[in-house]
């Protein structure tokens, strides 16, 4: 039976799109870094990593009865999977079988299946589990591309190497920046990806941060002190909506649990809301709707340093009209009023930064991550 699924796989790409370039200049590095990590097996050749991002890249272009494409490719052959779905013939990888396919497989967690067949690159079925240091490539818009890998064991989670966009790629950075003066509830997020990621990938802050991207409305969340009411300094009052008694639903819950993904979904939820949601380093949700307000004119803010945790990127000190809309303009602001406080932003076009104080630099430190939150 695998022998004659072979022989019927046509392999058709190529003869009608263009090269997308950027998977050329890609390919190579990313098959060295999957091979730099725990647990490898085998890869795909740099022709065929490159073959497959460009399919990708130009299926992403289409949309299938109005609907932008999302779709999640596993590259790696049926017998190294767990129960894997597969197709009776062999279907070629090439733009428009990905277009047709990608309804059935858009939800989180299913990934088609490629891998090659006599030298050519088929789509073999599906997975919805794949081994440690598999790669992933995820369309997530028209002309985005994130490529990932599985995490080693006990982790089920999946690390960034790169992000596409159009012409523009960007590598994930393998260190991070010195985090020992950081706030201790922004440190896991900040080494998630590129630390391995082990107990780390489960700190809440991550989850809340992928949970208040999803909502896909934009919003912001400020992280202040427990026991403290000092941020309420920094507030238009009356505060729209408060909490009369905060408690956190989040503690104690076990990790992986639906009690903690609801938890979690539950406080992303209230960012949608217009204005900015207020919760303590302990996760209870205590106001929302806020609109901040600067304490003293005279400490209006004036610059922040901003950092990327991807290859070539340094540190950049900008002016606060450079940092995007009111939202972050207003979120840097109150993390410089109240410097032991958090502020996490999510924008509709994608953007997600983190603000903190930075005690040895003096000044407000925003963190882009939308590259590890892909």
């Amino acid at each position: 039976m695998r022998r004659l699924l072979q022989t019927e796989c046509m392999y058709t790409f190529g003869m009608g799109e263009p090269t997308y370039p950027a998977a050329r200049v890609v390919a190579e590095r990313i098959r060295s870094r999957i091979a730099q990590q725990p647990g490898y097996t085998s890869t795909p050749g740099d022709a065929f990593i490159e073959e497959v991002i460009s399919a990708a890249f130009w299926a992403s272009l289409r949309r299938e009865e109005g609907r932008v494409l999302t779709v999640s490719m596993a590259l790696i052959p049926p017998e190294q999977v767990y129960r894997p779905l597969l197709f009776s013939t062999l279907l070629s990888l090439d733009p428009d079988v990905l277009v047709r396919l990608a309804p059935a497989v858009e939800r989180p967690g299913i990934h088609l299946g490629v891998w090659i067949y006599e030298g050519r690159l088929c789509v073999w079925g599906t997975t919805r589990s794949v081994p440690t240091s598999c790669v992933v490539l995820e369309v997530i818009a028209p002309g985005l591309l994130v490529v990932k890998f599985r995490q080693p064991e006990p982790s089920t989670k999946f690390a960034n190497i790169a992000v596409l966009e159009g012409s523009n790629v960007k590598f994930i950075a393998q260190r991070t920046d010195d985090v020992s003066e950081l706030p201790p509830v922004l440190g896991p997020l900040l080494v998630f990806y590129s630390s391995g990621g082990r107990e780390e990938s489960d700190h809440v802050l991550v989850r809340l941060a992928i949970s208040i991207r999803a909502h896909q409305r934009g919003g912001s969340l400020l992280v202040v002190p427990s026991g403290s009411d000092t941020w309420r300094a920094s507030l238009v009052q009356p505060i729209s909506y408060t909490v009369r008694t905060p408690s956190s639903e989040v503690e104690g819950l076990p990790p992986d649990s639906d009690a903690l993904r609801g938890a979690v979904d539950f406080l992303a939820g209230w960012t949608a809301v217009d204005g900015a949601t207020v919760i303590s380093d302990r996760f209870a949700l205590l106001a929302s709707g806020v609109k901040i307000v600067s304490r003293d004119a005279s400490r209006r803010i004036g610059k922040v340093l901003v950092t990327e945790p991807v290859e070539g990127s340094e540190p950049t000190i900008v002016e606060l009209s450079q940092l995007g809309n009111t939202r972050h303009l207003s979120a840097a602001q109150f993390v410089h009023d109240q410097r032991d406080a958090l502020a996490l932003v999510a924008s509709q076009d994608g953007r997600f930064t983190v603000f903190s104080w930075s005690e040895s630099r003096k000044i407000v430190h925003a963190h882009r991550l939308e590259s590890l939150l892909l």
